[in-house]
């Protein structure tokens, strides 16, 4: 679990986040969503470590993340997986050493050991014959399932994931949602991702909280998010016909 409290960032006299305040649960596929320019990209570099912040706490299982040592910092950073919105594969490594980068990084296994556990994941994602392919021999879709394998590959207990729909065609999307939702589930690792597909909102929102101009306008799961009333919500969610059709059957059902 995750707990963020009031939590502000500033660069310069530019305030991007004002405050914020929520819980990203263990085995949850925790959403963050805004328009740009909301705070959604920072406030995931801030929970990655990546980005200092003035005020506030972010709290890794109880333990505030700016009081770790350097040691426990390091700890913590192998407990942490990652997948970027470009995938962020490096082009003259094959999958599976991609796949073992973290293993190298982190770990002191055998090679043997993390072949084994390189191959586990490759067939988790169903991806049990690319070993041997370069980055640019795959699909768009195989890349970001290659980048989920790598963000696994060392067991972590936390899931970043940044865009992991971006370029991808809609059926290729709802594949790697699936994909992640399972994976969230299966290991029960808090997972928490930056989107601004409202499709993933509505296949695998267990909790959302939606930013605007670095507040927290609105939490909820994909659920009640049909039920708001918060214009801010409203307006973005329901922006396209097909989302409006959707609430209005949605709401009619549930009368």
């Amino acid at each position: 679990m995750i707990e963020v409290k009031d939590l502000h960032k500033s660069f310069g006299d530019a305030h991007i986040l004002k405050g914020i305040s929520t819980v990203f649960e263990k085995g949850k596929t925790n959403l963050i969503i805004g328009q740009s320019g909301s705070g959604k990209t920072v406030f995931l570099k801030c929970l990655l470590g990546l980005f200092d912040y003035e005020s506030g706490s972010i709290m890794y299982e109880g333990k505030a993340f700016k009081k770790l040592s350097i040691d426990e910092r390091t700890a913590l950073r192998s407990e942490i997986g990652m997948v970027f919105q470009g995938s962020a594969l490096f082009d003259s490594m094959t999958i599976a050493q991609n796949v073992m980068f973290p293993l190298r990084m982190f770990t002191k296994q055998s090679k043997s050991e993390m072949e084994d556990r390189v191959n586990f994941v490759l067939n988790r994602v169903n991806l049990s014959d690319a070993h041997n392919k370069m980055p640019s021999e795959a699909s768009g879709g195989m890349q970001k399932r290659v980048a989920i394998a790598r963000a696994i590959v060392n067991k972590p207990k936390y899931l970043f994931c940044d865009e992991p729909n971006s370029g991808l065609d809609p059926r290729t999307s709802i594949v790697i949602d699936n994909l992640i939702k399972e994976i969230t589930e299966e290991y029960q690792i808090t997972t928490v991702i930056n989107s601004h597909d409202m499709n993933s909102v509505m296949q695998i929102g267990e909790k959302i909280v939606f930013l605007k101009d670095g507040l927290k306008e609105w939490e909820g799961s994909r659920k009640t998010i049909f039920k708001t009333d918060n214009e801010a919500v409203t307006n973005f969610v329901y922006s396209s016909e097909l989302f409006k059709k959707v609430r209005r059957m949605y709401l009619e059902e549930n009368q």
